[in-house]
């Protein structure tokens, strides 16, 4: 028997990625993803009172979950972000004296301006933006 030629009538796409960044103190969480990077808090969901906290926070088109539940992954991950305006986003966070952190913005050998930041958690973000288009 031959292949078939039949079209699959669903076509797949995979639409969007949403790391889940393990932390322990959804205070400082707040503290460093909200008032230092400013994204917006969208939900936050427990089991019940007293439980771990899974929460969803988001800046523009970046959606990250944030985890205090012990399965939900190890801290120290290091998540590649690809954005625009990363001069302008470096200008924003440094305007906000946030004392625990001052990153600054470098060249990379891949062709990027790059802001990379640690969270309380041990958790890294580098902020990219390409000089040249990519895909």
């Amino acid at each position: 028997m031959g292949a078939s030629t039949t079209e699959p009538t669903t076509a797949i796409a995979f639409l969007r990625t949403v790391p889940i960044l393990r932390i322990f103190s959804v205070e400082k969480a707040k503290e460093f993803y909200c008032g230092f990077l400013g994204f917006t808090v969208d939900w936050e969901h427990t089991f019940e009172p007293g439980m771990p906290v899974y929460m969803q926070v988001s800046r523009g088109g970046l959606r990250l979950h944030l985890s205090e539940h012990h399965g939900d992954g190890s801290p120290g991950v290091h998540i590649h972000v690809e954005m625009t305006g990363v001069d302008e986003f470096h200008r924003e966070v440094s305007a906000k004296g946030y004392r625990f952190l001052r990153p600054g913005v470098q060249d990379e050998f891949y062709g990027a301006r790059t802001m990379n930041v640690i969270d309380p958690f041990g958790n890294r973000i580098s902020f990219n933006e390409f000089k040249e288009p990519r895909e």
